[in-house]
């Protein structure tokens, strides 16, 4: 049923601020530094030891969301052969992953109204003074859980629950056509 779930992604029309991106294998990872060490070399990419930042290495990131929490990303297709190295090498320490591929949806929002679009409904400043290129957390936008992640100057990925995609980008929506966007 996951998979399934997986490959149907949400029907999101693409706008010039606002696309759905390619589905992606996501794992949480929880522990100590010697799990996050160990994490490391299976996963390809050392985890943020910065708060609220993310470690982007080619198509793998590691999200820091807490001091012994870390979102691990990386393409679909990576998913099986990731999670059996990260289980082999993760074996003998005390620890949780969870494969939560199926659970969110990736939403990239860009532009020149991209901060007034997020700022709309979410509580935290976003301006890139506040919310520089490569931070990241979790917030939410009005009432949904989502995580909020700078990769770009005028771009945010905002990874949301498949469940409330539609909520959230009729809300983005509104604020947008409000703007002229």
């Amino acid at each position: 049923m996951a998979e399934s779930a997986q490959r149907r992604g949400p029907v999101v029309a693409e706008r010039q601020w606002l696309r759905v991106l390619e589905p992606a294998a996501r794992f949480t990872l929880r522990g100590g530094p010697d799990v996050m060490a160990a994490s490391a070399t299976a996963f390809g990419v050392s985890p943020s030891s910065a708060a609220c930042r993310a470690v982007v290495q080619g198509q793998r990131a590691a999200l820091w969301l807490g001091p012994d929490e870390q979102l691990l990303i990386a393409p679909a297709s990576e998913a099986d052969p990731l999670r059996t190295a990260l289980e082999q090498a993760l074996a003998s320490l005390p620890h949780s992953l969870v494969e939560v591929s199926h659970r969110q949806v990736a939403l990239e929002v860009r532009g020149s109204y991209v901060e007034t679009i997020l700022s709309a409904y979410c509580p935290l400043d976003v301006d890139a003074r506040a919310f520089p290129v490569g931070m990241c957390t979790r917030t939410v936008y009005s009432k949904a859980d989502i995580l909020l992640w700078r990769t770009a100057p005028g771009a945010f990925r905002v990874e949301v629950w498949r469940s409330l995609t539609d909520y959230v980008v009729n809300l983005m929506d509104a604020v947008a056509s409000e703007l002229g966007a």
